[in-house]
């Protein structure tokens, strides 16, 4: 009887598991080695779900979040880098350790990335005086809108990398050095 009782609500909690939604926007984690040190992003992943266009701007979605034209960079908790190495992003020295991420996005043609070195606030928390620097980043269009946020480190051979950002409509990029 035990046995039979067991099974069941095994039985019962795989079929619960399968049946829960899929997280709207789920964790993902970036990394790259270059030159034998790691630089690594951790995020959460919103999906566009339909509203195309809706998004960026000052009445799009992101322009609701109190901390616009600042955005998080992602959903959920605040966007994190890692780095073993120190890196020169386009002028700014960026210390190996731990920072947050978050984009300007007040010029919708030129968005600045910030490298803000509090860490593992909620995405919402943004405290401007803890910004490390602000760099601008390369905008461009993808040939198809972008339903997932996706983060990408690239190695660029020799000790250089790109960072990019990609979402909706746009794709936002910056060069570093690894130091």
């Amino acid at each position: 009887m035990k046995a039979l009782l067991i099974s069941i609500s095994i039985g019962a909690l795989v079929s619960a598991a399968s049946l829960a939604p899929a997280q709207q926007s789920p964790a993902a984690t970036e990394t790259v080695t270059i030159g034998g040190k790691t630089i690594t992003v951790k995020y959460s992943s919103p999906r566009v779900r339909g509203r195309e266009g809706q998004l960026f701007g000052k009445d799009g979605r992101i322009g609701k979040d109190p901390t616009y034209p600042i955005w998080r960079a992602g959903a959920n908790a605040a966007t994190a880098l890692h780095t073993d190495a120190t890196l020169e992003i386009d002028g700014l020295t960026v210390p190996s350790g731990d920072y947050t991420l978050f984009v300007n996005l007040a010029d919708p043609n030129q968005w600045e990335l910030i490298i803000n070195k509090q860490t593992k606030q909620w995405g919402l928390k943004y405290d401007q005086t803890q910004d490390l620097g602000r760099v601008k980043m390369t905008m461009s269009k993808p040939p198809a809108p972008i339903e997932n946020l996706k983060y990408t480190l690239a190695d660029a051979g020799g000790n250089k990398g790109k960072l990019t950002l990609e979402w909706e409509t746009q794709i936002a990029s910056v060069p570093f050095t690894v130091k």
